[in-house]
């Protein structure tokens, strides 16, 4: 199941209380505050990690909970500290505050983590309030409640180029002749439900990943047809291939098809609009592809393409010309020195969040089964010796 999208409450663990002791053991008559503190309470931490392909594991989550510290003990014996929980999420998660709706962070790359809900610190025993002039002290202070945020995360693919057009212009066919992607094909509009990726390999020093977005229809960017799930892939793509069908099943023009897709990229983001894009007619060994590229060359003033991801014509020299561009544009963010934002993150601190009054004291621990497995190759391990 693919789920780019949910929403969940996130609560970190209670730190654990202090402990107020004295200590009495014979032949001791003063021994003295021996409270121990409390131990800290598990943060939860988000972290991207390859391998997780959705969200998955949050769809059927309301909310999260982590463990909470123990309690200090006498004998200067202090509370164990809750462990922390991961959370694994798809490279290229958002995670914005349901509250205020900014965005927290944006974790954009394999390993990129921090912790969005911090646990509360375990309290002092009275061992820890012992002076030259309190030597017996009582006092001790309980453990703080650990931080509870609503966020939303929204995964947005993150792919060099993004393939756009109408349900069956042939998106899913050219990403499965060029790449080892397996989406699913049929002659029906709407095959595509979710993104699917391929990597592009020309040879050993070149290549670049490639999204292949589901189809678009008029009134995506006012969320027809699940439009704003669509859109939001097409974002951090940094070049755009339109894919044009010279023959479309419904009767429709090609060129009013392709005025249509551009309008409604332009209304769900301007920027988009702006993008780099690749004019490509699919399915060339039609009557009258020739004729539509000739069409779009006149309307667009820009050169276009014809490809057959049947045949193969043409599909050499479209993957070379995106490689150019998309080694162009990876030139200009080197130059730059910095990776070109398409969401700002937040300066906005993040507070803490007080917990519910009819949630305070829950122990309820985090389950591990949401957690992605983390497979770790044993290739190198040592053999153990045989008897």
């Amino acid at each position: 199941m693919f789920v780019d999208r949910v929403q969940i409450e996130l609560h970190a663990g209670k730190g654990g209380d202090g402990c107020s002791s004295m200590r009495r053991e014979k032949y001791i008559p003063r021994g003295g505050p021996d409270g121990g503190n409390g131990g800290q309470g598990a943060s939860l931490i988000l972290e991207a990690r390859l391998g997780v392909n959705s969200l998955a594991a949050f769809a059927n989550r309301k909310f999260i909970r982590a463990g909470n510290g123990r309690p200090g003990q006498g004998a200067m014996r202090h509370g164990r500290k809750a462990e922390d929980q991961t959370l694994f999420v798809p490279p290229g998660t958002l995670v914005i505050d349901a509250e205020q709706g900014f965005v927290i962070k944006d974790l954009k790359h394999h390993s990129d983590s921090f912790v969005v809900a911090r646990g509360g610190k375990g309290g002092k025993g009275n061992a820890h309030f012992k002076s030259s002039t309190n030597q017996a002290p009582r006092e001790f202070t309980k453990g703080e409640e650990g931080e509870v945020r609503i966020v939303i995360l929204e995964l947005r693919s993150i792919a060099d180029v993004g393939l756009v057009g109408k349900p069956n212009a042939g998106k899913s066919t050219l990403l499965s002749r060029i790449t080892s992607a397996r989406p699913e094909i049929a002659d029906y509009p709407f095959t595509t439900k979710h993104p699917n990726l391929g990597i592009v390999d020309l040879d050993e020093a070149r290549s670049f990943v490639l999204a292949d977005i589901p189809g678009l229809i008029e009134g995506a960017s006012d969320g027809l047809g699940l439009g704003h799930e669509f859109l939001r892939h097409i974002e951090r793509a940094g070049l755009l291939v339109h894919l044009v069908e010279p023959e479309p099943t419904d009767q429709s023009d090609p060129l009013d098809n392709y005025r249509a897709i551009r309008a409604e990229l332009s209304q769900y983001d301007a920027a988009l609009a702006e993008r780099d894009e690749i004019l490509v007619v699919t399915k060339s060994e039609l009557p009258q592809a020739a004729e539509v590229a000739e069409r779009l060359r006149e309307e667009t003033g820009r050169q276009v393409l014809l490809i057959s991801a049947m045949t193969g014509a043409g599909l050499t020299e479209f993957t070379e010309q995106v490689m150019a561009q998309v080694q162009q544009r990876r030139k200009a963010l080197l130059d730059a020195g910095e990776d070109i934002p398409l969401l700002r993150e937040s300066e906005q601190p993040i507070e803490k969040r007080r917990v519910p009054p009819h949630l305070r004291g829950a122990t309820a621990q985090l389950s591990d089964d949401h957690q992605a497995k983390d497979f770790e190759s044993t290739a190198d391990a040592p053999a153990k010796d045989m008897p």
